[in-house]
Protein backbone atom coordinates (compact mmCIF):
# COMPACT_ATOMS: atom_id res chain seq x y z
CA UNK A 1 0.00 0.00 0.00
CA UNK A 2 1.07 3.59 -1.19
CA UNK A 3 2.31 5.67 1.89
CA UNK A 4 -0.10 8.43 2.24
CA UNK A 5 0.66 11.95 2.70
CA UNK A 6 0.28 13.64 6.30
CA UNK A 7 1.32 17.02 8.19
CA UNK A 8 2.29 17.78 11.68
CA UNK A 9 -0.33 19.25 13.27
CA UNK A 10 1.03 20.57 16.93
CA UNK A 11 3.26 16.88 17.03
CA UNK A 12 0.29 14.43 15.26
CA UNK A 13 0.79 13.52 12.04
CA UNK A 14 -3.17 13.80 10.88
CA UNK A 15 -3.47 11.68 7.60
CA UNK A 16 -4.17 14.16 4.42
CA UNK A 17 -7.34 12.41 2.85
CA UNK A 18 -11.41 12.69 2.84
CA UNK A 19 -13.86 10.31 3.67
CA UNK A 20 -13.90 7.54 0.42
CA UNK A 21 -10.31 8.12 0.97
CA UNK A 22 -10.60 6.49 4.95
CA UNK A 23 -12.70 4.13 3.86
CA UNK A 24 -10.79 2.65 1.07
CA UNK A 25 -7.59 2.84 2.86
CA UNK A 26 -9.19 0.79 5.77
CA UNK A 27 -10.90 -1.72 3.50
CA UNK A 28 -7.33 -2.45 1.50
CA UNK A 29 -5.99 -2.91 4.91
CA UNK A 30 -8.64 -5.24 5.74
CA UNK A 31 -8.34 -7.36 2.70
CA UNK A 32 -4.75 -7.48 3.18
CA UNK A 33 -4.30 -8.57 6.39
CA UNK A 34 -3.10 -5.77 7.97
CA UNK A 35 -3.22 -5.12 11.59
CA UNK A 36 -3.51 -1.35 12.86
CA UNK A 37 -5.91 1.41 14.44
CA UNK A 38 -7.25 3.96 13.28
CA UNK A 39 -7.53 7.65 15.59
CA UNK A 40 -10.45 9.17 14.41
CA UNK A 41 -9.60 12.77 15.42
CA UNK A 42 -10.47 16.61 16.18
CA UNK A 43 -9.18 19.81 17.83
CA UNK A 44 -9.72 17.80 21.35
CA UNK A 45 -7.22 15.35 20.76
CA UNK A 46 -4.78 16.79 19.57
CA UNK A 47 -5.08 19.34 22.75
CA UNK A 48 -5.31 16.26 25.05
CA UNK A 49 -2.01 14.87 23.41
CA UNK A 50 -0.56 18.09 24.47
CA UNK A 51 -0.54 17.02 27.57
CA UNK A 52 -0.24 13.36 27.50
CA UNK A 53 3.23 11.89 25.57
CA UNK A 54 2.09 8.87 25.49
CA UNK A 55 -1.10 9.78 23.72
CA UNK A 56 0.96 11.62 21.49
CA UNK A 57 3.26 8.07 20.57
CA UNK A 58 -0.44 6.33 20.27
CA UNK A 59 -1.59 8.53 17.44
CA UNK A 60 1.49 8.91 15.44
CA UNK A 61 2.02 5.24 15.97
CA UNK A 62 -1.96 4.91 14.14
CA UNK A 63 -2.79 3.19 10.37
CA UNK A 64 -4.02 6.44 10.36
CA UNK A 65 -5.38 9.39 11.83
CA UNK A 66 -8.40 10.66 10.64
CA UNK A 67 -9.59 14.60 10.68
CA UNK A 68 -12.70 13.83 12.34
CA UNK A 69 -12.96 18.11 12.92
CA UNK A 70 -12.86 21.17 10.61
CA UNK A 71 -10.20 22.88 11.91
CA UNK A 72 -7.91 19.63 11.23
CA UNK A 73 -9.24 19.56 7.85
CA UNK A 74 -8.47 23.42 7.50
CA UNK A 75 -5.14 23.05 8.57
CA UNK A 76 -4.64 20.61 5.77
CA UNK A 77 -5.93 22.70 3.45
CA UNK A 78 -3.61 25.80 4.14
CA UNK A 79 -0.83 23.06 4.05
CA UNK A 80 -1.89 22.53 0.11
CA UNK A 81 -4.02 19.37 0.60
CA UNK A 82 -6.80 20.71 -0.72
CA UNK A 83 -8.59 17.46 -1.41
CA UNK A 84 -9.42 16.76 2.01
CA UNK A 85 -12.43 16.62 3.92
CA UNK A 86 -13.84 16.47 7.09
CA UNK A 87 -13.63 12.03 8.22
CA UNK A 88 -16.20 12.17 10.63
CA UNK A 89 -16.75 9.43 13.02
CA UNK A 90 -20.53 8.66 12.64
CA UNK A 91 -20.01 8.44 8.89
CA UNK A 92 -16.53 6.72 8.60
CA UNK A 93 -18.83 3.93 10.60
CA UNK A 94 -21.84 4.44 8.49
CA UNK A 95 -19.43 3.64 5.20
CA UNK A 96 -17.55 0.90 6.42
CA UNK A 97 -20.53 -0.67 7.68
CA UNK A 98 -22.25 0.11 4.57
CA UNK A 99 -19.67 -1.31 1.88
CA UNK A 100 -18.44 -4.01 4.31
CA UNK A 101 -21.64 -5.75 3.34
CA UNK A 102 -20.39 -6.80 -0.01
CA UNK A 103 -17.39 -7.81 1.37
CA UNK A 104 -18.74 -10.27 4.23
CA UNK A 105 -17.47 -7.97 6.77
CA UNK A 106 -17.82 -8.77 10.28
CA UNK A 107 -17.66 -6.13 13.23
CA UNK A 108 -17.58 -5.98 16.99
CA UNK A 109 -18.77 -3.22 18.81
CA UNK A 110 -17.31 -1.89 21.82
CA UNK A 111 -18.13 0.59 24.18
CA UNK A 112 -21.09 2.85 25.56
CA UNK A 113 -23.69 1.02 27.72
CA UNK A 114 -25.93 -2.41 27.39
CA UNK A 115 -28.53 -0.51 26.37
CA UNK A 116 -26.90 1.69 23.72
CA UNK A 117 -25.74 -1.05 22.70
CA UNK A 118 -28.90 -2.73 21.98
CA UNK A 119 -30.27 -0.06 20.34
CA UNK A 120 -27.68 0.20 17.93
CA UNK A 121 -27.39 -3.32 16.60
CA UNK A 122 -30.86 -2.62 15.54
CA UNK A 123 -30.69 0.69 14.05
CA UNK A 124 -27.83 -1.06 11.99
CA UNK A 125 -29.28 -3.86 10.94
CA UNK A 126 -32.42 -1.96 9.92
CA UNK A 127 -30.29 0.62 8.20
CA UNK A 128 -28.06 -1.82 6.57
CA UNK A 129 -29.82 -5.31 5.99
CA UNK A 130 -27.38 -8.07 5.85
CA UNK A 131 -24.77 -6.93 7.97
CA UNK A 132 -22.62 -8.98 10.24
CA UNK A 133 -22.75 -7.56 13.94
CA UNK A 134 -19.95 -10.66 15.44
CA UNK A 135 -20.64 -9.19 18.82
CA UNK A 136 -20.68 -6.55 21.46
CA UNK A 137 -19.61 -5.75 24.57
CA UNK A 138 -19.99 -2.73 27.44
CA UNK A 139 -17.18 -2.60 29.45
CA UNK A 140 -17.48 -0.78 33.24
CA UNK A 141 -16.63 2.82 33.77
CA UNK A 142 -13.00 1.72 35.14
CA UNK A 143 -9.85 0.21 34.58
CA UNK A 144 -9.82 -3.63 33.38
CA UNK A 145 -7.52 -5.70 35.41
CA UNK A 146 -5.37 -7.93 33.46
CA UNK A 147 -7.60 -10.95 33.49
CA UNK A 148 -10.68 -8.79 32.40
CA UNK A 149 -8.64 -7.67 29.24
CA UNK A 150 -7.32 -11.24 28.47
CA UNK A 151 -11.69 -12.02 28.59
CA UNK A 152 -11.90 -9.38 26.26
CA UNK A 153 -9.33 -9.96 23.81
CA UNK A 154 -10.63 -13.75 23.97
CA UNK A 155 -14.00 -12.24 22.88
CA UNK A 156 -13.19 -10.47 20.28
CA UNK A 157 -11.09 -12.68 18.59
CA UNK A 158 -13.39 -15.52 18.80
CA UNK A 159 -16.36 -12.73 17.02
CA UNK A 160 -14.18 -13.70 14.04
CA UNK A 161 -14.75 -9.86 13.94
CA UNK A 162 -12.21 -7.85 11.07
CA UNK A 163 -13.50 -4.38 12.53
CA UNK A 164 -13.98 -3.68 16.37
CA UNK A 165 -15.51 -0.49 16.59
CA UNK A 166 -14.10 1.33 19.73
CA UNK A 167 -16.57 4.02 21.25
CA UNK A 168 -14.97 4.90 24.93
CA UNK A 169 -14.02 8.59 23.90
CA UNK A 170 -11.07 10.35 24.02
CA UNK A 171 -8.54 9.90 25.31
CA UNK A 172 -9.90 6.35 26.30
CA UNK A 173 -10.23 4.98 23.51
CA UNK A 174 -7.14 5.34 21.73
CA UNK A 175 -5.36 4.42 24.55
CA UNK A 176 -7.00 1.09 24.44
CA UNK A 177 -6.73 0.32 20.96
CA UNK A 178 -2.67 0.70 21.64
CA UNK A 179 -2.77 -1.15 24.53
CA UNK A 180 -4.79 -4.12 23.22
CA UNK A 181 -3.49 -3.71 19.04
CA UNK A 182 -1.14 -6.90 19.84
CA UNK A 183 -3.59 -8.74 21.57
CA UNK A 184 -5.83 -9.19 18.68
CA UNK A 185 -6.15 -10.62 15.69
CA UNK A 186 -8.58 -8.18 13.97
CA UNK A 187 -7.13 -6.11 10.98
CA UNK A 188 -8.34 -3.24 12.35
CA UNK A 189 -9.99 -1.22 15.55
CA UNK A 190 -11.33 2.19 14.66
CA UNK A 191 -11.92 4.79 17.65
CA UNK A 192 -14.96 6.75 16.75
CA UNK A 193 -16.48 8.53 19.95
CA UNK A 194 -19.90 9.23 20.23
CA UNK A 195 -20.66 7.42 16.73
CA UNK A 196 -22.26 4.40 18.88
CA UNK A 197 -24.97 7.03 20.88
CA UNK A 198 -25.32 9.09 17.14
CA UNK A 199 -26.81 5.57 15.46
CA UNK A 200 -28.41 4.40 18.35
CA UNK A 201 -30.12 7.55 18.35
CA UNK A 202 -29.33 8.32 22.13
CA UNK A 203 -27.57 11.84 21.62
CA UNK A 204 -28.59 14.37 18.61
CA UNK A 205 -26.22 15.20 15.38
CA UNK A 206 -25.27 18.56 14.78
CA UNK A 207 -27.07 19.66 11.45
CA UNK A 208 -24.75 19.50 8.77
CA UNK A 209 -24.30 22.93 8.05
CA UNK A 210 -23.65 23.62 11.61
CA UNK A 211 -20.81 20.55 10.88
CA UNK A 212 -19.12 22.25 8.47
CA UNK A 213 -19.06 25.64 9.94
CA UNK A 214 -16.60 24.46 12.44
CA UNK A 215 -18.88 25.29 15.40
CA UNK A 216 -20.03 21.71 16.17
CA UNK A 217 -18.47 21.85 19.72
CA UNK A 218 -21.00 24.68 20.36
CA UNK A 219 -23.88 22.51 19.34
CA UNK A 220 -22.92 19.84 21.72
CA UNK A 221 -21.76 22.08 24.33
CA UNK A 222 -25.66 23.23 24.19
CA UNK A 223 -26.74 19.39 24.24
CA UNK A 224 -24.55 18.40 26.56
CA UNK A 225 -23.23 21.36 29.04
CA UNK A 226 -22.51 19.31 32.48
CA UNK A 227 -20.75 16.44 30.59
CA UNK A 228 -18.54 18.81 28.15
CA UNK A 229 -18.05 22.40 29.45
CA UNK A 230 -14.85 21.82 31.00
CA UNK A 231 -13.78 20.19 28.11
CA UNK A 232 -14.66 23.07 25.66
CA UNK A 233 -13.43 25.67 27.68
CA UNK A 234 -10.19 24.52 27.38
CA UNK A 235 -9.89 22.75 24.38
CA UNK A 236 -10.96 25.39 22.16
CA UNK A 237 -8.20 28.37 23.86
CA UNK A 238 -5.84 26.10 23.57
CA UNK A 239 -5.81 24.72 20.05
CA UNK A 240 -6.09 28.22 18.89
CA UNK A 241 -3.30 29.26 20.65
CA UNK A 242 -1.30 26.23 20.06
CA UNK A 243 -1.84 26.57 16.45
CA UNK A 244 -1.05 29.88 15.88
CA UNK A 245 2.13 29.44 18.27
CA UNK A 246 3.44 26.38 15.25
CA UNK A 247 1.97 28.75 12.51
CA UNK A 248 4.65 31.81 13.74
CA UNK A 249 7.28 29.00 14.09
CA UNK A 250 7.21 30.05 17.84
CA UNK A 251 7.16 26.39 19.15
CA UNK A 252 8.38 23.36 17.67
CA UNK A 253 6.08 20.26 17.81
CA UNK A 254 7.81 17.28 17.07
CA UNK A 255 6.36 14.19 16.05
CA UNK A 256 8.72 11.57 17.67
Amino acid sequence: MSKLASINLLGIRVSALDLPGATNRILDAVAAGERGYVCVTGAHGVVEAQRDERLRTVHNDAFLVTPDGMPLVWALRGHGHRHCGRVYGPDLMADLIDRGRERGLKHFLYGATPATLQRLEARLAERYPGVEIAGSWSPPFRPLSAGEDASVAKRIDASGADIVWVGLGTPKQELWMARMRERLRAPMLVGVGAAFDFHAGTLRQAPRFVQRSGFEWAFRLACEPRRLWRRYAVTVPAFIGLNLAQMLRLRDFPTD
